[in-house]
Formats: structure tokens, C-alpha cells, sequence
């Protein structure tokens, strides 16, 4: 009885010390943990007793019985301590990593090229190449070659609660040491990671195909809305559209029309013929489908296919949870590991923003602006920011003459960055780290694992032309590149390479695609601080309840793991509704719209959206405190931060924490300024 109680509290001990409350492997027994301890102590000095009592008891969470004998762990950990006061060890960590996931992550690129970017017909071969996980097959070799174990042996984790609490007074090496063992306080086999990045690759297969050629679309006596050679993707061309429409008269009709693709794609009825095909017409309302000599011919159906991709990100991320020390979900390892925020709180920031009585406020300007009550498809109302004096049009012969091709664009960007305010060199150097992809999805940036390497920037060349929407979302993609140049290659340490998550990187995103129409010459295009309150607030609202979306399903899924693709799509419908139901039908005056799950990312990218709405809110915070300040500069500044935890980064960039305070103040001010 006494043995299992002083095993009960070697075991709480071990759950407080590590910081995450850790299953007991069994094989490492609290006796041989100790004769390990002793024995290091012996060799080293009592004063290290404490550092050695944590590494022992990391090292032994993870060890199995295929890592070597009882009696092998105890020489491991005789020959591999160092006290705290060797640099070496840390130093060498930072070299070799730098090279091998610099070197890994250009394979990882390569390999997954013929997915991801414009290069023709996507072959079998292609998918099985880049269904190749490196990082997993390297998380292997770590624990094989026992460097995880030393990292954990030598290095201490922290949980979240002590990072935020003790993190503003912690070294720069105290963060890399903490940021180093992490990486190894998971250990998952490498066959279940392959099977995890597999259904991603498939995922953004799917999607990255997912066209609509929209001259192809007729409206139900036979018009034809949209110009030849226009092909949007699901979902964020579809979009992009809506919002381009706002400054051509008599567009509603288009608006409505492109609403009705996306419901169609959302409940799968969408006929499968038309999906990335220029073949046969559609007719959306009736969802009758035309060969070009005007004969209706059956509608192939998608049936659920959309769903079944999701369904198959979901177990994949669902296969971890049984080696997961911690008996976390998917859902805990992203919002608490990932993020570092948790969910309830990224859920009640969101709340902040969609259950805002300021909302109706806000739409009731809208409604003035636009002249009539709002249609669902308004939520992408972006009229307060964009104010070029020219339609679209006229923006993509302006685009396509200033950039012709991608090596125009490419060329440009040391331009692009001086007029941001960064030097004539260091705009230079930035652009020489940045190569410049015709991607093959709606964009995106794909940053270094290495300094010696390159980020890249993906966007859409249609027959090699760059057009306005293809160019505001490289200006979106350049943020994150010059973000993710500054943290890795200008960090002072590339352990902690990177920014606390994946919002930081889209708030610097989102600063320079606001200013993409200045950056094409139209200096009276920004607008006044009450409009860009006002604009930041409908956009947040509206990425707020598709990412509230996201998280429901998320957790219907883990009560429903056994659910057909049917039964998901069901429920993922009644979703959106739900959401839209209590948030926005009081705004619009709609019920049962499900226009919240159209969004791409719910597809390809696990829990992904959350990003958005918080790098919405943080990107705000950011633009007040460098209101006045040199952009460049205090981007250099910020980014070089590193990976700290959000909390201790918001403190060390702008002294406050995140927050929708600063968004909801000034949206009131703005309210009453425009009454």
C-alpha cells in the first residue's frame, strides 16, 4: 500500500514537473529514475540536482522498452547529461537543425510541387511523392538515434501557464532551451504521421482543383453574366468576386448568382461535370446541366465528396490521439500546443465580435451605402477600405501591364517593399530571399525551415498574367514572406525561429494587403480611422462564424467519429445554420443560410480558420501601435522576435495582450461619428 502511494506521487510529481499531465509509461520505474538521478548528481554537484530531476523524468516519460534496457537508460543519461553551463550542446542543436530541416524542407518542397503549383496535370506519381511526410520519417530517426532524448535529458519543457507567467524575465537562450525539448515531448510512430499527411495531400489535391469556369454559368433564360476565360476557385475566388462586384453597377445579379454556386458546392449538389470543366454550361437556380449545343444532359453527382475529405483529416488527426502521453484531442493539441491559446478562450474572443451589439450598427451603414437591405452575401461587403477610383476592370489592365509575368512581379518586389518604407537594401536583400510561384490553389507562402533558403510566394498567373485579384493576394502572401524571412533567417537563433502562431504571420499578411491599391499608385485609396475600424470589424465578424463554424464540426466529428461523409455534410449544414441562425439572421433578416461553410480551409487545413479572425484582431492592435511609426522598422523589429508564446509576444511588440477591446472602442466611435 505505502509503495503505491509513493508511486501515486511519484506520478503527480512527474505530472507537475513536466507541465502536461503525461500517462506513466511503466517501463522507466521510479527506482531506476532514481538511480539515474543519483547517479548524475554524484557526478556533477548537488546544485544541479534540480535540472537533473527534471531531464531524468522527461527522458523517461517516452523511453520504451525497444529504446534499450533499464540498465541503457541509466547510461544514457550518465553519458549524455551536461550541466546547464556547456554551451556547446545548445549551440550544436542550432547548427545541425538549421541544416537538416533546411535541407529536409527544400525536399518537402520540391517533392510536393506538381500539388501545389501550375505545372500541368497532376500524375499518380506526383500524389505519391507528395504523400512523402520528411518530418516523420525524421521524427523517427530522432528517437531511434536517441537525439530526442537528449534534447529532453538536457533541455527543460514548460507548460503554458509558466511560459506566460515567467517568460517576460527568461533569456533568449532560456526560450531556445524551452523551445528545443518540445519538439520531442510528443512521440508518434512515423507510419501514423505518414498517414496524417496523406489525407492533407489529398485534401489540397481535391481542392486546389476545385474551378469554376463562370462564363460556363447561365441564368435561367440562357444570359451569360460573367467574361470568357474567368475561372474562380471554391472558394476563395468565388469570394473575391462578390467583393470585386461591389464597384460595378448592376452586379447584384452576379452576386446572387455566385451565392448560389457556393450553396450548391456546400450541399454537394453541385453537378460534378462542372467542377474545374469548360465543357458544359450550368444553370445554377435550376442545377441543370447543357452540352455547347444547348442539350440537357444528366448532372453527375459529387454525392458527398467534399465531406469525404474532411472526414479523412479528421482520423487522420484523430490516429494521434491514442500515442498522445497527454490523452489530448486534436482539438486540445491545436488550440492549447499549436496556438498556445486555448479553445475556450479563442471561442470567447470570437463571441466578442459576432454577438457585438455594434454589429447592427454597423450594418446599418452598409445598408445606407449600398442602397438596399443587406443579402446574405453581403457579409463580404468590402466597401469602407476599398476605394480605388477605377473597377476592376480597369484594375487588372493597370495589374497585367505592371506586372506582365512572374519574373515582372518578382522583380518588383524590392519596389514593393521601399514604398513600405524599408530601405533601398534591405528591400533588396528581402526580395533576393523571395522566389516568386505560379501557384495552382488561391495563393499562398510557404516559408524556409533554414537561413540559407528561400520563402516562397504562391499566387495565381492565368497564362502566366498577373490580374488584380492574383495580385492582392500575392500582396497578402508577401507579408507573410517578408514575416517569415525577418523570423527565420534575421532571428538570433533558429530554434526560435518563427512567431507564436499562424495568426501572427496572417496579421502582417493582412497590414500589407490593405495597402495594396496604394502600392499600385492610388494614394487616396486608404481610408480614415473610423472606416477602418469599421472595415476590420465586418471583416472579423464574418471570419469569426465560419471559424465558430469550423470548431463546431470539429467537435461533432469527435462525438461522431464513426459518421458517414453524408452524415457530416448533414450536420455540418445544420451547422452553418445554427451559427447563422443566432448571429447573423437578426443582421440580415435571413434565416438557414449556410453560406459559413463554404470556406476552403475547413477542407484542406485541419483547424486552420481560427487564424484568421485572431490575425484580424492582432494585425488591428498592430496598425494602432505603428500609427505614426516607420512599418518597415517596427516589422524588423516585431519579427525577430521569435517563437515566444502569444502572450509574451503581444507584451515584448506592443506591451498589451490580445484583445478586441481596441477594435470594439473604436468601432463605437466610429458608429456614432457616422450618425
Amino acid at each position: 500500500m505505502k509503495k503505491n502511494i509513493l508511486l501515486v506521487a511519484w506520478v503527480i510529481l512527474w505530472f507537475v514537473t513536466f507541465g502536461k499531465a503525461y500517462s506513466y509509461a511503466g517501463f522507466i520505474t521510479k527506482d531506476v529514475s532514481n538511480q539515474a538521478i543519483e547517479a548524475l548528481v554524484k557526478k556533477h554537484d548537488e546544485k544541479y540536482r534540480k535540472a537533473i530531476e527534471k531531464g531524468v523524468l522527461q527522458v523517461a516519460a517516452i523511453w520504451q522498452s525497444t529504446d534499450g534496457s533499464k540498465d541503457d537508460f541509466i547510461q544514457f543519461c550518465l553519458t549524455q547529461y551536461v550541466p546547464d553551463s556547456d554551451s556547446y550542446l545548445l549551440e550544436t542543436y542550432e547548427k545541425n537543425f538549421n541544416a537538416i530541416n533546411g535541407y529536409t524542407g527544400e525536399a518537402a518542397r520540391i517533392v510536393s510541387e506538381k500539388i501545389q503549383l501550375d505545372k500541368g496535370e497532376i500524375k499518380p506519381v506526383d500524389m505519391l511523392f507528395a504523400e512523402i511526410s520528411i518530418p516523420a520519417l525524421l521524427a523517427n530517426e530522432y528517437f531511434k538515434t536517441k537525439i530526442a532524448f537528449n534534447a529532453l535529458l538536457n533541455f527543460p519543457t514548460s507548460s503554458l501557464e509558466e511560459k506566460n507567467r515567467d517568460g517576460l524575465n527568461w533569456s533568449r537562450e532560456d526560450w531556445a532551451k524551452t523551445r528545443l525539448a518540445e519538439k520531442f515531448i510528443d512521440r508518434y510512430p512515423t507510419e501514423i504521421l505518414q498517414k496524417k499527411n496523406k489525407s492533407y495531400i489529398q485534401a489540397d489535391a481535391y481542392i486546389s482543383q476545385y474551378n469554376i469556369y463562370m462564363n460556363n454559368l447561365l441564368t435561367e433564360d440562357g444570359k451569360r453574366l460573367f467574361p470568357k476565360d474567368m475561372k474562380l476557385i471554391s472558394h476563395w475566388g468565388l469570394r473575391d468576386e462578390i467583393k470585386a462586384e461591389y464597384k460595378t453597377p448592376n452586379s447584384l445579379e452576379k452576386q446572387r448568382m455566385i451565392a448560389k454556386v457556393m450553396e450548391r458546392i456546400i450541399s454537394q449538389e453541385i453537378p460534378k461535370n462542372v467542377i474545374n470543366s469548360d465543357k458544359y454550361d450550368w444553370a445554377p437556380y435550376s442545377n441543370k446541366v447543357f452540352d455547347k449545343n444547348g442539350k440537357e444532359i444528366k448532372a453527375e453527382s459529387e454525392n458527398a465528396e467534399r465531406y469525404k475529405y474532411l472526414k479523412n483529416v479528421f482520423l487522420g488527426e484523430k490516429l494521434l490521439d491514442d500515442y498522445d502521453p497527454s490523452g489530448s484531442t486534436a482539438i486540445d493539441r491545436h488550440f492549447s500546443s499549436e496556438l498556445e491559446i486555448p479553445e475556450k478562450e479563442v471561442e470567447q474572443l470570437l463571441l466578442s465580435i459576432v454577438a457585438s451589439p455594434m454589429i447592427k450598427d454597423v450594418s446599418k451603414i452598409i445598408e445606407k451605402r449600398l442602397g438596399r437591405k443587406l443579402e446574405p452575401f453581403d457579409i463580404w461587403y468590402n466597401g469602407f477600405e476599398n476605394k480605388a477610383p477605377v473597377d476592376e476592370t480597369e484594375l487588372n489592365k493597370l495589374v497585367s501591364e505592371k506586372y506582365p509575368n512572374i519574373k515582372a512581379f518578382q522583380d518588383g518586389i524590392p519596389d514593393i517593399l521601399t514604398q513600405l518604407g524599408f530601405s533601398e537594401e534591405k528591400a533588396k536583400w528581402l526580395g533576393a530571399k523571395i522566389t516568386v510561384d505560379p501557384g495552382r490553389g488561391a495563393g499562398h507562402a510557404l516559408g524556409a525551415e533554414g537561413r540559407e533558403f528561400n520563402a516562397h510566394l504562391r499566387t495565381r498567373f492565368t497564362n502566366g498574367k498577373m490580374d488584380y485579384k492574383s495580385y492582392n493576394v500575392a500582396i497578402h502572401e508577401l507579408g507573410h514572406c517578408v514575416e517569415q524571412v525577418h523570423s527565420m533567417t534575421l532571428v538570433d537563433n533558429t530554434l526560435m525561429a518563427g512567431i507564436p502562431n499562424i495568426a501572427f504571420t496572417e496579421a502582417f499578411a493582412f497590414l500589407f494587403q490593405s495597402r495594396d491599391l496604394r502600392l499600385l499608385g492610388f494614394e487616396n485609396a486608404a481610408a480614415n480611422d473610423d472606416e477602418k475600424a469599421l472595415s476590420k470589424m465586418w471583416e472579423t465578424y464574418e471570419i469569426s462564424g465560419v471559424s465558430l463554424v469550423m470548431m463546431e464540426v470539429w467537435r461533432w466529428m469527435y462525438e461522431n467519429p464513426q459518421a458517414s461523409e453524408t452524415e457530416l455534410k448533414n450536420a455540418t449544414i445544420q451547422i452553418a445554420k445554427d451559427i447563422w441562425n443566432k448571429y447573423y439572421a437578426p443582421v440580415f433578416g435571413v434565416k438557414d443560410c449556410t453560406l459559413l461553410a463554404v470556406y476552403s480551409h475547413m477542407i484542406d487545413c485541419g483547424m486552420y480558420l481560427p487564424n484568421y479572425p485572431i490575425g484580424h484582431i492582432i494585425s488591428y492592435q498592430i496598425e494602432n501601435y505603428i500609427k505614426g511609426k516607420n512599418i518597415a522598422q517596427e516589422m524588423s523589429r516585431i519579427c525577430v522576435l521569435g517563437n515566444l508564446t502569444p502572450e509574451i509576444w503581444m507584451k515584448q511588440a506592443i506591451g498589451e495582450t490580445i484583445s478586441s477591446k481596441p477594435l470594439l472602442q473604436d468601432v463605437e466611435r466610429a458608429v456614432k461619428n457616422y450618425k
